[in-house]
C-alpha cells in the first residue's frame, strides 16, 4: 500500500491551456516529497484546457480533470473540486500562475501542526505580502471590496477576497450545503456561510502578473461580487436571482418609456406603433441583460440559442403581461377604491410568472 494522500490542489480554469503544464511543473517542484494531486475543474474552455490536463493525466496519475458542460462560475467550480477528493487538506489556486505555489507546503505544515486551525489564507495585505505591479486604480478597488466584505459580512481577514487558500476538507464538506456558489470569491463564501466561526491564519505572498490565459476581472465579475454579498445577507428573504430579475425589469420600464417618448413625442409616430416598438425594445434589453447577469451561469451563447431564447422570453413575458393586467383588473373591479394595491399585486404576479417561466423555458433548456 502506498503512502496516504496529503493534499488536493483544486484549479478552476477557463482558457488556461498554455498554463496547465507550467503549473503542474511548478507544483511538482514546490510539493516535492509531499503526497498530492491536482484537480483541474474546467468550464468547457474552447481552447482545450481540459484536453491539455487530460494529456498530462495519462502520464501523471496525480493530475485529474472535471470538465463541466453547461455550467460556469469560479466559486461553483471550486466547490465541485473540493468535494471530489479524498485528501484531508484541499487548496484552491488559480490556473493563471499569479498565486505563489511555493507557499503551499508551508500552509500544509501549519494545518498539520495546528489541529484547531481550519484554514490558511494566502494574503496580499499582511506584512511581507503585496499586489505586485497592480495599478493604483485596481489597488483602490480591491481595498474597497475588502472593506465592504469585512463590514457587511463581518469576516475578520485582511484579505477576504483572496482566491488562494488551503482548508481542511472536512470543514469544506460541512460548509458546502450552506454555500451560495455565486460569484468568484469562494473564500468569502466559506467564511461567511460556515455554521460555526472558522479559525483562520494568514500567510503573506506577492501577487504575480498574468502571462497567459484570460483575465476574470471584468465588470460582470465585479457585479457578481455585489450579488454574492446581497445573497449572503438577504438571499433567504428574497432570492438573489429573483431580485436581479426584478431589478432588470425596473430598468426595462425606463427603456420602454424612453423608446416610447422617442417615437411618439419626438418622431410623431402613432401611439400604437410606438408602444409596439417600445415593448420590443424593453423585452430585448431585459433578455440580454438577464442573460449576462441574472443567468450568467446558464448564459446562452451562439446565434441560434440566443435567438430561440429571445423568442421564448418574449412569449413568456407577453403571457406575464396578460396575467398582470388580468389580475389587476379583477382586483380593481372587486375593490375599486384600492386601485394602487391592485396594480402592484398585478405587477408582482406578472414578475413571478415571468421569472418562473423564464428560468424553466428560456435559461433551463440548454
Amino acid at each position: 500500500m502506498g503512502a496516504l494522500l496529503e493534499l488536493a490542489v483544486v484549479i478552476p480554469t477557463f482558457n488556461e491551456r498554455a498554463n496547465v503544464p507550467v503549473l503542474i511543473a511548478k507544483l511538482d517542484q514546490a510539493l516535492a516529497g509531499r503526497r498530492w494531486e491536482a484537480i483541474f475543474v474546467d468550464d468547457n474552455s474552447p481552447d482545450g484546457t481540459a484536453d491539455a490536463a487530460r494529456e498530462l493525466g495519462k502520464v501523471d496519475p496525480r493530475v485529474r480533470v472535471i470538465q463541466r458542460i453547461g455550467r460556469r462560475g469560479l466559486s461553483s467550480a471550486c466547490i465541485e473540486g473540493m468535494c471530489a477528493t479524498a485528501a484531508p487538506m484541499v487548496a484552491v489556486i488559480d490556473g493563471d500562475l499569479q498565486h505563489d505555489e511555493t507557499l503551499l507546503p508551508k500552509m500544509l505544515d501549519r494545518l498539520q501542526a495546528e489541529g484547531d486551525l481550519d484554514l490558511v489564507v494566502g494574503s496580499r495585505f499582511v506584512d511581507g505580502g503585496g499586489t505586485g505591479d497592480w495599478d493604483r486604480d485596481r489597488v483602490a478597488k480591491s481595498a474597497f471590496a475588502t472593506r465592504l466584505s469585512q463590514r457587511v459580512l463581518n469576516v475578520n481577514l485582511s484579505d477576504p477576497m483572496s482566491g488562494f487558500f488551503m482548508v481542511r476538507t472536512q470543514v469544506a464538506r460541512e460548509t458546502v450545503p450552506h454555500l451560495s456558489g455565486i460569484g468568484f470569491k469562494i473564500l468569502l463564501d466559506i467564511m461567511s456561510a460556515s455554521p460555526r466561526p472558522l479559525r483562520a491564519a494568514e500567510m503573506p505572498y506577492v501577487f504575480r502578473l498574468r502571462t497567459e490565459g484570460e483575465s476574470k476581472l471584468d465588470h460582470v465579475v465585479a457585479m457578481e461580487y455585489l450579488i454574492a454579498l446581497y445573497d449572503r445577507r438577504f438571499g433567504k428573504v428574497v432570492p438573489v436571482r429573483f431580485a436581479m430579475f426584478s431589478a432588470i425589469g425596473v430598468l426595462g420600464v425606463g427603456v420602454h418609456m424612453a423608446v416610447l417618448s422617442l417615437f411618439f413625442v419626438l418622431l410623431g409616430a402613432s401611439f400604437l406603433a410606438s408602444q409596439i416598438v417600445a415593448v420590443a425594445a424593453a423585452m430585448t434589453f431585459n433578455f440580454f441583460l438577464n442573460n449576462a447577469l441574472t443567468y450568467r451561469d446558464r448564459r446562452l451563447r451562439g446565434l441560434k440559442p440566443l435567438l430561440d431564447g429571445w423568442v421564448s422570453f418574449c412569449l413568456v413575458c407577453s403571457v406575464g403581461a396578460i396575467a398582470n393586467v388580468g389580475v389587476a383588473a379583477f382586483l380593481h373591479d372587486a375593490r375599486a377604491n384600492e386601485w394602487a394595491v391592485s396594480a402592484l399585486i398585478g405587477v408582482l404576479i406578472g414578475a413571478v410568472w415571468n421569472y418562473a417561466l423564464s428560468s424553466r423555458f428560456v435559461w433551463g433548456r440548454y
